[in-house]
Order: C-alpha cells, then sequence, then structure tokens
C-alpha cells in the first residue's frame, strides 16, 4: 500500500469489512492511518472502538491529506455526498467508489471532473474476508493509484481487474448477486431435506458444512467443477439420479437465464443514472 492515509466516507458493514482486513494484514508500521466520516454517532464510536481508527462526522476534514478516499455509501446518496467533496478533492488524490451501480463517468461529473476514480464491485462475502471484486480504473488513474485501490480491496478477498467499464455489469450478475444464488441454493436444499423428514437443525448444518466444503474442494482442485461433478456421479448411482434430474428440469438454462437478468438489470441502473448526470 502507497497510501499512508486513507478516508472512508461512509462507515457502514463493507467499510469496516475492508478496515479490518487491512488491519489484520498490513504489519504493525506498515499500516497507514485511516479516517472514517459517518454521521452516526453510536456508528464511529463503535468503529473507533473496534478498530481503533479515527472518526469524524465532517466529510471535507476527513478527506484532507488522505492519497486515497473511499466512498462507502448508499448509491442514492451518492450524488449528494460526492457533489459536497467535489471542492475539497486535490489533483492528486484517488477515489474509490465500492457503491453498485454508479457508472464511472457519473461520479466524475459529480466531483466535479475529478479524473482518478476506480469503480469497485465487492460482493457481501468481503464482510467475512472470502469477497470477489471487479475493479475498472479511469484512464487518469496511475499504476501505483491501482495498486493501492487493488490492496484495498485484497483486505476482503480475490480482485479482478476489468479491462472495460461495461463488465462490472457481467461482475455484478456473477459475483454480485451470486452469493443468493448460493443461498438459494442451500435453502432449496434444506427444505427438501425437511420434507423428506430430517430434523431443521439437521438439515441445515448438513446442507451449509456440504456447500462449504465443495466450495473448498474446488478451490483447491485442479479440475473444473464439471469434473468434480462427474467423479461423485458414479454411474447408475444415486448422484449421477439426482443430477439427470435436475437436467430434465432446466436448472442449468435457469441459471443461464438468471444472470442474464441480473446483468441486464445492472445495465438499466447504471443507464438511468448516467442519462441523470448527463441532464
Amino acid at each position: 500500500m502507497n497510501a499512508t492515509r486513507i478516508a472512508f466516507i461512509g462507515g457502514g458493514n463493507m467499510a469496516a469489512a475492508l478496515i479490518g482486513g487491512m488491519v489484520k494484514d498490513a504489519p504493525e508500521g506498515a499500516r497507514p492511518s485511516i479516517v472514517v466520516a459517518d454521521p452516526n454517532e453510536e456508528r464511529r464510536r463503535s468503529l473507533a472502538e473496534q478498530l481503533g481508527v479515527e472518526v469524524t462526522a465532517d466529510n471535507h476534514a476527513a478527506i484532507d491529506g488522505a492519497q486515497l478516499v473511499v466512498l462507502a455509501v448508499k448509491p442514492q446518496v451518492m450524488q449528494s455526498v460526492a457533489e459536497a467533496l467535489a471542492a475539497d478533492l486535490a489533483a492528486g488524490q484517488l477515489v474509490v467508489s465500492i457503491a453498485a451501480g454508479i457508472p464511472v463517468a457519473a461520479l466524475q461529473d459529480w466531483l466535479g471532473g475529478h479524473a482518478a476514480v476506480v469503480r469497485a464491485m465487492p460482493n457481501t462475502p468481503s464482510m467475512v474476508g472470502c469477497g470477489a471484486t471487479g475493479l475498472f480504473a479511469a484512464e487518469a488513474v496511475s499504476r501505483e493509484q491501482q495498486s493501492d485501490a487493488e490492496s484495498l480491496m485484497r483486505a476482503v478477498g480475490v480482485v479482478q481487474w476489468l479491462a472495460d467499464e461495461s463488465q462490472i455489469d457481467e461482475v455484478t450478475a456473477l459475483s454480485g448477486s451470486g452469493p443468493a444464488y448460493a443461498f438459494y441454493l442451500m435453502e432449496s436444499m434444506q427444505a427438501a431435506a425437511e420434507e423428506l423428514g430430517m430434523a431443521p437443525e439437521v438439515a441445515r448444518l448438513l446442507t451449509l458444512e456440504t456447500v462449504y466444503g465443495a466450495a473448498k474442494l474446488a478451490l483447491a482442485a485442479d479440475e473444473p467443477p464439471a469434473e468434480l461433478r462427474r467423479r461423485v456421479s458414479s454411474p447408475g448411482g444415486t448422484t449421477e439420479r439426482a443430477i439427470a434430474q435436475l437436467e430434465d428440469s432446466g436448472v442449468r438454462e435457469a441459471f443461464a437465464r438468471a444472470i442474464r437478468a441480473s446483468r441486464d438489470r445492472s445495465r438499466e441502473l447504471a443507464a438511468k443514472v448516467a442519462d441523470g448526470a448527463a441532464e
């Protein structure tokens, strides 16, 4: 991390996860100083006590002297927050937005033409250090600033840089919305087991551990998930019959349609923001 001071505008769950990851991973003498601006007094107190960061209710004071400014507010208030900060931003400051659905061009416009902007699309497992984040950098972002943005997001999981901002929509559909697909699968598996007579607490534990273990196995394996599936699908066995039922039910096609629908909705929302910024 090249930045020696980082300002978070917004101290919600994702901001706390990023800060916690940085505090945990960075050596004692190499940690950047961190300040969090949040309007909620109780939230500020909690962040200061649990993470040992500087806190303030003043967004303008927070960004003073920070090389990296993280916009971690809800998308619906991003415009007002960004416009209020525009006059105080220095040319060399990097702005990273973790708000969903807001294009770089809109952010730059709201920030008074500030050019050094990175857009990040993290997902909710970031809050337990197992996130997956897509990053897109505006042309004016330097290599050193890209390195800082990557270090920030690596504190909570894996990072992938995107060559084109439009790919953010695919990231949103896959990893951004993806945890909900996994939860839906867990919900369905547990419900099916309970219908067969299994006790709810047993069904829940076996479901969660099975999905968790399968993900760990897939991460550790050199083979793709399709091959791992084949290995546990013995000819004529129970798993083969279950998979055949899923195939006959069109589950694969349903997932494809779901991911396309999520991507299309992401594009629609981004277009609305862009149209509003252009007016």
